[in-house]
């Protein structure tokens, strides 16, 4: 039951419409006990200060942020911890009585979901396609984890700070530049939301560029299995589904909002549920 002491975690975001986070951490709380509820507001651009604003003024507990904010986020929070002020990127605020502080869970989540898939980072090569919020975690992770990372985007400028902050090398969209990124990788990583439903017949990599052995990691989770997790898993590639990351950085966050172990296993079915048609 809804009280006034029920504390409020937010997700802020545009869209937010197709999100299982709510799903996922109600029943997280729920199996818990715990006398917390999870909603989406959608957020535009022009309402995110005001947004940020709010979680203060209304005594939110925390909130989780998502596409297109957790760039635009950091300048309006407190603090931001060391590993998302490195990374640029905030996808979870703590309120801590009235101060707001960001964190980054992407990055440990996508390395747990890597991690999970059996596949360890250390002198591998890498390759993260996009150059928003997503791919800086996943490129700085790599980074921090031993890999060597290319990153392939619609446009290498786009591109070009984020390579310069890890060192990692830009190439872009196009069949050359595939080619060029994609010689001797053992890792592929879809950070942008191309095959994101209702665009599950897109995908951002050509099938013929995918060989047996490679792992490849959709961080698209709607659909479960994406076109590019079709043709990857066709073509003899061990594959990683975003629910995976979707899980452990939301589990994380759990953690920092809560203090309390996150009940993983009941945040995968509730998520996993959620995502049924």
């Amino acid at each position: 039951m809804i009280t006034a002491d029920t504390r409020v975690i937010a997700l802020i975001g545009d869209p937010v419409g197709h999100s299982v986070s709510p799903a996922m951490h109600d029943a997280a709380f729920k199996a818990l006990g715990l006398n917390y509820i999870y909603l989406a507001f959608r957020v535009p651009v022009a309402g995110l200060a005001q947004a940020i604003e709010g979680i203060r003024g209304l005594g939110l507990a925390g909130a989780n942020v998502t596409i297109p904010h957790k760039t635009a986020v950091l300048p309006l929070l407190d603090s931001v911890n060391s590993q998302a002020n490195r990374i640029g990127a905030v996808n979870t605020i703590m309120n801590q009585n009235g101060r707001l502080i960001g964190y980054n869970t992407d990055a440990s989540g996508f390395l747990a979901a890597l991690k999970g898939g059996s596949f360890e980072p250390e002198g591998k090569k890498a390759v993260v396609l996009g150059a928003g919020g997503v791919a800086r975690a996943a490129v700085f992770a790599l980074g921090d984890a031993g890999a060597s990372v290319a990153i392939v985007n619609r446009t290498a400028a786009a591109a070009r700070k984020l390579a310069g902050e890890t060192g990692s090398s830009v190439f872009e969209m196009t069949e050359n530049g595939f080619h060029a990124a994609l010689e001797g990788v053992s890792l592929v990583v879809n950070a942008t939301s191309v095959g994101m439903s209702p665009d599950d017949g897109s995908t951002p990599l050509p099938a013929t560029f995918l060989r047996p052995g490679m792992t490849v990691i959709d961080t698209v989770y709607r659909p479960r299995r994406t076109r590019l997790l079709a043709e990857a898993e066709a073509a003899g590639c061990t594959v990683v589904g975003g629910l995976e990351m979707l899980v452990e950085q939301g589990a994380l966050a759990f953690e920092l909002w809560t203090g309390i172990p996150a009940p993983r296993q009941v945040m995968r079915q509730a998520a996993a549920e959620a995502l049924l048609p």
